[in-house]
């Protein structure tokens, strides 16, 4: 019997809030508001297959670190509800049907695929030998705003790239500053960080000033578009809220890195995006 629960917990399906948004802004700024209900359906999919993909490797390759930090007992691996067999074939399957899901959409896509997938398919192991492993994920993460936009135009274009740039930059920022609680951990067990690499003061300042130049990324991407004042609104918005994660935290208190501090994040994406929406209607 598939146990559903334990494999939603494993690739933390609610974490979509991070990419599914970006996703579809890339496909109304490439549709200039009005993306179809196939396209974002199918962008949808292979977005949401892709990450759960990438998320089940990810803990396949850390699980006999994840074993050893307390902070991951909750996950399905850990714990035993889901084996490594079922979690290999989890990977398959998600694998295959992103790939029909891309089928979907602008022909290009298929072909960028490869290139789309690697930083996702290297992220799990970059923490092996770079502290700028953060960078990698915040690539795999820029690759749904990407998916979104040359899934509907078959483009890529300055302000995509730049887009993709803000997206990037703000997940490896945070990245960087979640991953920073666990800096002894990783030294001890031969990981890396911007933490181990630099110490924890160093990559709050290098999280902060990534965070500054997203917020510059997203601000031009509004001007390059000529986009209505509800974008900027938006932007705002996820300033706003980042101003207030790194307030809240520090590199000697993260007695305040709680599930409603990560899933706070989310604000970014779904202020951008729903701003963004809006600067096309209002």
């Amino acid at each position: 019997m598939i146990d559903i629960k334990a494999h939603i917990n494993n690739v933390a399906l609610h974490h979509t809030i991070f990419d599914l948004p970006f996703a579809f802004m890339g496909a109304v700024l490439a549709a200039n508001g009005t993306p179809t209900i196939h396209d974002l359906i199918f962008i949808a999919l292979a977005i949401t297959t892709g990450r759960a993909a990438a998320m089940a490797l990810d803990n396949l390759a850390d699980l006999k670190y994840d074993k050893l930090q307390p902070r991951m007992s909750y996950r399905a691996m850990v714990s035993g509800r889901i084996s490594k067999r079922e979690a290999k074939v989890f990977i398959v399957i998600c694998l295959l049907l992103m790939v029909l899901s891309v089928m979907q959409l602008n022909p290009i896509c298929i072909y960028l695929l490869p290139l789309a997938a690697l930083p996702f398919l290297i992220y799990p192991f970059t923490k092996r030998f770079t502290g700028w492993c953060h960078l990698f994920l915040g690539l795999a993460i820029a690759m749904a705003p990407a998916g979104g936009w040359v899934g509907v135009s078959g483009q890529i274009t300055a302000p995509m790239v730049l887009l993709c740039t803000a997206v990037a930059l703000w997940i490896c920022g945070f990245d960087a500053m979640y991953g920073a609680q666990d800096e002894e951990f990783d030294k001890s067990q031969g990981l890396h960080s911007l933490a181990v690499s630099y110490g924890a003061p160093n990559a709050f300042k290098l999280a902060a000033a990534m965070h500054v130049i997203c917020i510059a990324c997203f601000f031009a991407v509004g001007v390059m578009l000529a986009l209505g004042q509800s974008y900027f609104v938006g932007v705002g918005i996820a300033a706003g809220t980042l101003v207030y994660q790194h307030r809240i935290v520090s590199p000697t208190d993260f007695s305040r890195v709680t599930q409603g501090y990560f899933m706070r994040n989310g604000i970014v994406s779904v202020a951008i995006f729903v701003c963004t929406w809006l600067s096309f209607y209002l």
